[in-house]
């Protein structure tokens, strides 16, 4: 009984790596199977995501670096960092809030943990996509393949946070 996870927090099929992945093809069910997750918890799952996409955006921060030294890595690391793990999950709390919020003008209610439920793991579920954005950015540079990556980011976290959002909210 001791290796049993918390309710809600359950590990189907391999852990939260392959929950991620699921995300992207049944993120309702993925969600849906997380809604217990404590608050802490999903501070958690925030600041992962933060640093995921932190490490996501050195190959192109190095690149710059590289092509404009007038601003050294070093310099471009600190504002990415400062901007990523600080600022970022002020913002993603704030945005969590105002969709809390709007929901209310729907007859579907959402609770505002689970608002920051859905926009959480979102940020989670599409940080490999950014991760290849990333490389791609560092490696290739402006082209239409870190266009491409970044539209699947960008889409993939809509598509799930959206999904999120449907799966939590309640009829009213």
């Amino acid at each position: 009984m001791a290796d049993r996870p918390p309710a809600g927090l359950g590990r189907p099929r391999g852990g939260m790596v392959l929950r991620v992945l699921e995300s992207w093809w049944a993120p309702r069910r993925v969600v849906r199977g997380l809604q217990a997750m404590p608050d802490s918890v999903q501070l958690v799952v925030l600041m992962l995501a933060m640093l995921i996409t932190l490490i996501g955006q050195g190959p192109g921060l190095a690149r710059a670096a590289q092509l404009d030294p007038s601003i050294p890595l070093d310099a471009r690391v600190g504002g990415a960092a400062l901007g990523t793990v600080f600022m970022m999950p002020l913002l993603a709390y704030a945005v969590a809030g105002v969709t809390g919020l709007l929901s209310r003008l729907t007859p579907w209610r959402l609770e505002p943990r689970h608002a920051r439920l859905a926009l959480f793991w979102a940020l989670l579920a599409v940080a490999p996509a950014t991760l290849l954005s990333g490389m791609v950015a560092g490696l290739i540079g402006p082209s239409p393949a870190l266009t491409l990556t970044r539209t699947v980011a960008g889409v993939g976290f809509l598509f799930i946070w959206g999904a999120g959002i449907a799966a939590l909210a309640r009829r009213s």
